[in-house]
Formats: structure tokens, C-alpha cells, sequence
């Protein structure tokens, strides 16, 4: 568990001595809730998602996190156009495809947007995942009515298909690339109960790709992180309307002691 801990904290450190740029083409929701995460974790945001300027902004950043939230014809084409300059310029893509199962819009987007360039990770909840995957899931709206081990198998053929690694996020975050699996069992009920958690932490795992191109060492930086800030959050926190101020405040404050006493995690090799 020591070499995970040192491996988790030497990306942290890495993000907050490189102070990467992240560029997101996020939604309307969770746009001020993962730009403060980014911040708080040492990284630097960027928003923008204007065609005119998507592509160009590429060339800044470190990594781009493509997130389908809030949908349109003309957010879909920026998205293309950022995805196919950073597939130029080599900048990791995370593809969060929010509601993918929940509308044939929003899984067709998906699916389209795993086309237009290589992705180095995707991070979902169950129901996208399996979306995504061809296999029939429960949704309601943006919302997983099932449980990441249901889609343990539907993210190892994504993982296979693309060739990337898959982030599942729920009560268990299970992280599937071509050599191992890993499950992280941080987080807090809570956290459910707050929008832009699953976004916020698609926005993090952008900044860990950023400088780990290892993405299932940084998905699973990015998600112990996550859950291990979400706990203290939730131990500070009587409710949903205190927790953000506390969880941003915890992954301001992460340090290596805090990630030794918390972290937990399971991993296997294939």
C-alpha cells in the first residue's frame, strides 16, 4: 500500500509544481465547481468552448477534458475540433459522456466523439459505460441506476475496442486498462447528493493525465483523491449545501499523511 500512497502523492506533487493547464469543454452546470477542483489541486483551468477559439486553445494545454453535459450542435463541433488538435499535438483527451443511455442523442454524440480522435481515458458512471458499450442500462437522466461492477465487463470491451483505460465511478470506482484493474473504495454517500462530483472528477483525472501518461495510474491518483477528499468533506459537512466549500478545502489541503491513513484501494494484473 506504500508504493500506491508514494505513487498517489508524487502526482499530486507533480500537479501542484507543473500547475498544468486543463482545458475543459464542460457543461453549463459544473463549470464553477471543477474549475475551483482544479484550482484547489494545484492545476489551472480553462473553459472554452467557442469554435472559434476551441482548437487554438489545445495548443496551451496539458490535457483536454471533453465533457457532454449540456448539449449542442454547435458545443458537438467545437468538441470535434478540439479532440482533433489535440490527437495532433499529442495532448490527452477524458471523455466523461454524461446521460449516454439516456437519450439516443446523447449516446450517438458519445459514440461519435470516440471516433474523432483517440481518447487516453474514459470516465463514467455505470449506466454511460454500458451505454457506450452497446448493452442496455438503467438511467435516469445524467443519473446511474446501477452499480460499477455491472459494468466492470462493458468497460473492459470499451477498454479493449479503444484501446483506452475506463474509469467506472460509483460506491466503487473501478479502473480497467489492458494490464490491471483497480478499485478504489473512497468516497461518501454524500457525494451523491452534490451536483458536479462525477464532472469534478473528470476535470481532476485531467489534471493527473497531465502529468502521468500512465491514465490508470492517474485515474486512480485522480479517484483516491477524490473519494478521500469527499470523506472529509462529509465528516465537516451536516449537509449537501456545506460540502463543496469543505471538499474543495480538502483537496486544497491533501497531504501525503492524509492519503497514508485513507487510502484504499485494491489492484490486480492481468
Amino acid at each position: 500500500m506504500q508504493e500506491r500512497v508514494n505513487a498517489v502523492w508524487k502526482d499530486v506533487e507533480n500537479i501542484r509544481n507543473e500547475n498544468p493547464l486543463v482545458h475543459n469543454i464542460t457543461n453549463y452546470v459544473v463549470m464553477n465547481v471543477t474549475a475551483n477542483a482544479l484550482l484547489a489541486i494545484g492545476a489551472s483551468p480553462v473553459m472554452a468552448h467557442a469554435h472559434e477559439e476551441a482548437a487554438e486553445m489545445v495548443r496551451l494545454a496539458k490535457a483536454l477534458v471533453i465533457n457532454i453535459g449540456t448539449l449542442s450542435e454547435a458545443w458537438v463541433a467545437s468538441m470535434k475540433l478540439a479532440m482533433a488538435a489535440a490527437d495532433r499535438l499529442g495532448v490527452p483527451i477524458v471523455l466523461d459522456p454524461v446521460g449516454a443511455g439516456a437519450t439516443g442523442y446523447r449516446t450517438r454524440v458519445a459514440s461519435e466523439l470516440l471516433g474523432t480522435a483517440p481518447v487516453r481515458l474514459i470516465r463514467a458512471n455505470a449506466s454511460e459505460i454500458l451505454a457506450l458499450a452497446g448493452t442496455v442500462g438503467r438511467t435516469r437522466g445524467v443519473d446511474s441506476l446501477a452499480d460499477s461492477a455491472d459494468a466492470a465487463e462493458a468497460a473492459r470491451k470499451l477498454c479493449s475496442r479503444f484501446g483506452c483505460t475506463v474509469c467506472v465511478s460509483g460506491a466503487i470506482d473501478w479502473i480497467v486498462a489492458n494490464d490491471r484493474e483497480v478499485k478504489i473504495f473512497n468516497g461518501h454517500p454524500l457525494m451523491s447528493r452534490v451536483t458536479g462530483m462525477g464532472c469534478s472528477a473528470s476535470a481532476l483525472c485531467g489534471a493527473f493525465v497531465a502529468v502521468n501518461p500512465d491514465a490508470a495510474s492517474a485515474a486512480t491518483s485522480a479517484m483516491a483523491v477524490m473519494g478521500i477528499a469527499g470523506e472529509i468533506a462529509a465528516g465537516q459537512a451536516p449537509g449537501p449545501g456545506s460540502f463543496v466549500p469543505h471538499f474543495l478545502d480538502a483537496l486544497y489541503g491533501m497531504r501525503q499523511e492524509t492519503i497514508v491513513g485513507r487510502i484504499r484501494a485494491e489492484e490486480q494484473r492481468n
